[in-house]
């Protein structure tokens, strides 16, 4: 079994270890310009590294069911790599943000793009186990037929 999930595990883990990485800058954001928890707002450029960290942890959670539903249910290989090529535009997201506003602009479309194509190939997958499972149906015979 862990065969089938190694590579899932690994990208969830560099994953976490980002997310550690934003939750610092916030940290060291909020001592170079002197803001102190819980406040949220001061000099554009602190707020724009707290942005950059609170989105990114919004989305964290999505992209981890999506990496895992398509790792388990499709294939584990091509999930992994487009889990790695979304944290790779979040990373660029987060430094693009914490630079301007503007910046930030080219990384959210692509992983936002990652994670719509994490979602066509989980749903795929899940489908065909149930069509496989309970209809008797499969798919990947029928197509290679």
């Amino acid at each position: 079994m862990l065969d089938q999930i190694h590579w899932l595990a690994a990208v969830t883990v560099l994953g976490v270890l980002e997310q550690a990485y934003f939750f610092l800058q916030v940290i060291y954001a909020r001592r170079l310009f002197g803001i102190s928890p819980p406040k949220i707002s001061g000099p554009p450029e602190f707020e724009r590294i707290f942005r950059a960290q609170v989105n990114s942890s919004e989305y964290f959670p999505i992209f981890l069911a999506l990496l895992w539903q398509a790792g388990l249910f499709f294939h584990q290989g091509l999930a992994a790599a487009l889990g790695l090529l979304y944290l790779c535009a979040r990373y660029c997201y987060f430094m693009g943000y914490k630079a301007s506003s503007s910046e930030r602009l080219a990384p959210i479309y692509f992983s936002a793009g990652v994670l719509w194509i994490l979602i066509a190939v989980s749903s795929l997958g899940i489908l065909h186990f149930f069509l496989s499972h309970y209809v008797g149906l499969n798919v990947l015979q029928l197509l290679t037929a």
